[in-house]
Formats: structure tokens, sequence, C-alpha cells
């Protein structure tokens, strides 16, 4: 009750929204026609676009992206495969338990149940296999339920020729029950087109045993009115049988009416998942599942101070050099170079906070906390440069004109990191004085002729860290462009 009357409340919000939008759509149409032929128009319109809404099982495809239609239909055949592996396990079941079961009395007809128990099991195992070789067409779905559907309308049909019984007699046998397990299986494909499928095909089926039974033997009509005489005899309740087609149509309404709504939900799951899937390619890991689990929506100015080190990298005459290259070759350098810094740089358990142009700022310490954050950063960039050097060949190939040279440096310090932007657009990245002197740092290779950069205070804590990344020379007093004061310049790379 608690069902239909939930799909009444439904159909009811729903026509009179059709109804509402329909005199909208009237009122406001200027051309000749009358508001009347709009109203209907519209009515029948909105009609047919919620009839094949329902009959294609869920959300239209269209506006949905190629990859995630993809994942979907490999969830279907996922399901697909499952539910073989439940017909095969069930047909096992009862194969066994009608092998080892005592016999009932009274049989002494032709017994069908073991040819179709036997051929019941070798479809089973030919759809299991196929849906392992190739995603199943959905005509091949449509005749799978027809063979479970005719595989328990024969079963009942035959026990009135076993039990050698007036057809009346297969009215009241239990197996009608099983048609709830063959319903119950389409729900896992979470597609309502297959479970109303094979619900209107157990209630044909039904009906048909029914109008066989009443009208098998005209010449003494079995149908009677006295329950007791039903229960009894070899007789027919119209009443008790439309009981049982009405059930089996409620629970394939309701449960229709649930994958409806699931699958819009599996729609937008998928897509969420896709989305949250490429998020962890723009962001770290921990950036990502900072977003996608947050439990409120993120808002500008969230964050923390950490300690942390901020490397910068950059590549050498990049500008003029890419100014007289095709766009595909810039880019192909790009990747190239990126693809290799990556690896380095999550290799020392730092990640990429974001890439500018040729650029990389990078962070150590700053997206989870790390007791080693400033000897990591100075072993990244010591990498960053020794692997750029010994990698010319993957820049030579891409199509740079000649030795690709990069400059980087290394700061520490205390820096925020959080979210920061509008309501409509925010971003997520590390603001304070080390990222500042990073970038200066780096700029100051320029003029030192240098390749990798930090001061003496960095310097000296990552190797209170137990940095391993040998100095090459202490240039104390230094002036960097941008900073008010001098600095000790440590140089690890030239």
């Amino acid at each position: 009750m608690i069902g239909m009357s939930f799909l009444t409340e439904r159909l009811f919000q729903w026509i009179k929204s059709s109804h509402i939008h329909a005199l909208r759509v009237a009122h406001s149409t200027p051309n000749g026609e009358t508001p009347l032929s709009i109203f209907f128009r519209v009515i029948m319109s909105t009609y047919r676009d919620k009839l094949r809404y329902i009959v294609n099982g869920g959300p239209p495809e269209r506006g949905i992206p190629d990859r995630v239609r993809s994942e979907i239909r490999a969830r279907e055949a996922t399901s697909e495969r499952l539910i073989g592996w439940v017909q095969l396990a069930l047909v096992l079941f009862f194969s066994t338990l009608y092998a080892i079961a005592p016999r009932a009395e009274g049989s002494s007809g032709f017994n069908f149940v073991p040819i179709a128990l036997g051929t019941y099991f070798l479809f089973t195992v030919l759809r299991l296999v196929l849906s392992y070789r190739f995603e199943l067409p959905r005509w091949y779905l449509l005749v799978s339920i027809g063979v479970d559907m005719a595989l328990l309308v024969g079963l009942i049909f035959s026990f009135h020729i076993q039990y050698g019984q007036h057809p009346t007699f297969y009215l009241k046998t239990p197996t009608l029950m099983y048609v709830f397990i063959f319903i119950g299986l389409r729900a896992l494909r979470f597609d309502p087109r297959f479970v109303l499928t094979t619900g209107l095909v157990a209630v044909a089926g039904w009906l048909g045993l029914v109008f066989y039974a009443a009208f098998a033997d005209m010449d003494q009509m079995r149908v009677t009115r006295n329950y007791v005489e039903y229960l009894t005899g070899n007789t027919i309740l119209i009443g008790a049988e439309l009981d049982k087609t009405m059930v089996i149509l409620a629970v394939t309404v309701i449960l229709s009416v649930a994958l409806y709504r699931g699958r819009s939900m599996l729609f937008e799951a998928t897509r969420d998942h896709a989305a949250a899937s490429d998020l962890r390619r723009f962001f770290a890991p921990e950036v990502a599942a900072s977003i996608t689990e947050a439990h409120q929506e993120l808002q500008a100015g969230e964050g923390s101070q950490r300690e942390a080190a901020i490397l910068y990298a950059d590549i050498r005459s990049f500008t003029a050099t890419s100014a007289v290259l095709p766009p595909e070759t810039v880019l192909a350098v790009l990747a190239e170079y990126q693809n290799l810094a990556s690896e380095i740089i999550n290799q020392e358990g730092g990640r990429i906070d974001k890439f500018l142009g040729d650029g990389i700022l990078a962070t150590f310490g700053a997206v989870h906390p790390s007791a080693t954050y400033a000897a990591d950063a100075l072993r990244a960039a010591s990498r960053l440069v020794e692997g750029v050097s010994s990698e010319q060949g993957r820049f030579l190939n891409a199509g740079w004109p000649g030795p690709l040279r990069i400059g980087t440096a290394v700061a520490a310090g205390p820096v925020t990191v959080g979210v920061i932007g509008s309501k409509n657009r925010l971003e997520f990245t590390v603001i304070g004085d080390a990222v500042n002197r990073a970038a200066k740092l780096e700029d100051a290779n320029k003029t030192q002729k240098t390749a990798a950069l930090t001061d003496r205070s960095t310097w000296d804590l990552a190797c209170r860290q137990d940095c391993s990344v040998p100095m090459i020379e202490l240039r104390p007093r230094s002036q960097v462009a941008g900073v008010s004061h001098t600095v000790d310049l440590v140089v690890f790379a030239c």
C-alpha cells in the first residue's frame, strides 16, 4: 500500500507539473493556434517524452561523455555476469534439492522436471560463457527472459499431466512464487526495462495458464465462487487468480520505479566518479580526496598553516625557442619534461601544486605533513637537474632544437595551504614567504649562472633532516632581485 500510494503521489505530481507547463506555453504562444490546441499538444508531447524516458530505462545517454557511457556499459556487463552466476547457482541448488528430496506422492505421468532443469542448466552455462566473451545484446537478454518464463510456465503446466489431474490443479502449485526470483534477478542490472519485461511476461504466462485451465474442458466449467471448494477441488476462483496477477504486477511496478530512480542515481554517480578520477589528474591525490570527500562545501578562505618546502623549476630560453617551433612540438616537449619532473617529484614525496607554462611549482610537506620536507625538496631538485641532463634524447626526439636546460630553487618555511578564489571559481594552492623566496631564488639562477639554488637557512634545515645532497658552493651575502636584504646562497647544481 505504501508503494502504491507513492506511485500515485508521483503520478499526480507529474500530471500536475505537465499541465502547468502546458498552460504556460498556451498563454505565451503568439501564433494562430488556439490555447486549447496548444495545451493538448504540449500535454501529448510531455507524455511522449516521459514514455520514451521510461522505455529507455532511465536518463537519456545524450550529453553523457563517451568514457562515462563506456563505464556504465562495463558495469552493466558485470551485472549480467553476476546474474548468470546467480542463475547457475540457483539451478544447481534446485537440481540438488530435487535429487535428494523425497518424491511427491501421486505422480503417475511423465516427469518433465529433470529435462527442464537440464535444458535450463545448459542455457545458463551458454549465457554465462557468452557474457565473458562480449557484451550481450538486448535481444539476447529478452530471449533469456523468455526462456526463464518459458521454463517456469512449462513446469507449472506439466504438473497436471504428471499427476493426471484437470489443468486447474496446477493453479494451486507454489512454484509460481519462483517468478519473484526471476524478477529480482533482473534488478541486479539496475535497468527497469528488463524488470518490467520480466514481470509482464510472467503475468502474460500466468494469465495464459488461467485461461487454459478455465476453457480446457468447456463441458465441465471449473469456475467457482466458493473459497473452500476452490482450495479443496479442481476449480477456479477468478478473484484468487486476479490477486496473484495483481501481486506480480505490483511488485514489478514498484521494483521498476525504484530501479528507474536508482538508474538515474547510477548515471549521476558514474559521472561524479569519472569527474573525481579526472580531478586526481589535476591535483595531488590528497588534495583531490579533500575536495571530493569534504563533508561540507568548500569555501574560499579555508586553510591551515604548515611548515613546508617549495620547489620552483623553469626551462631556460623557453619563450624565445618556442616562438619559432610548431605548437604541437612545443606541447610534445613540455609533456616529456613534465612527465619526467612529475615522476621525480612524486618519488621524493612532493606534490605538484601547478604547472606554470614551462614552470613547475611543487610542495613538500604542505599537502601532508613530513619530517624531512626540506631534504626531500633538495633531493628532488638535484635529481631533476640530473634527470633533464641525462634525458636530452627524449627532448631532441620530441623536436627541441638543442640542449634543454632548466633552473630550479628550493625555499622552506611556514606556508598557508588552502582554498582561495571567489564563490564561483576556487583554487587550492599554497601562499607564503617561502613561495615567494623560491620563485626569486629560481630567477637568481640566471644571474648566478647556476642550475639549482637555495638559501642558507633552508640548507641548514635540510642538513638537520639528513640531506645527502652535496654543496657545490656557498655564496654569502648575495644580491637577489626582489629581496631587500642580502642572501647567503647555496649552489647544489650547476
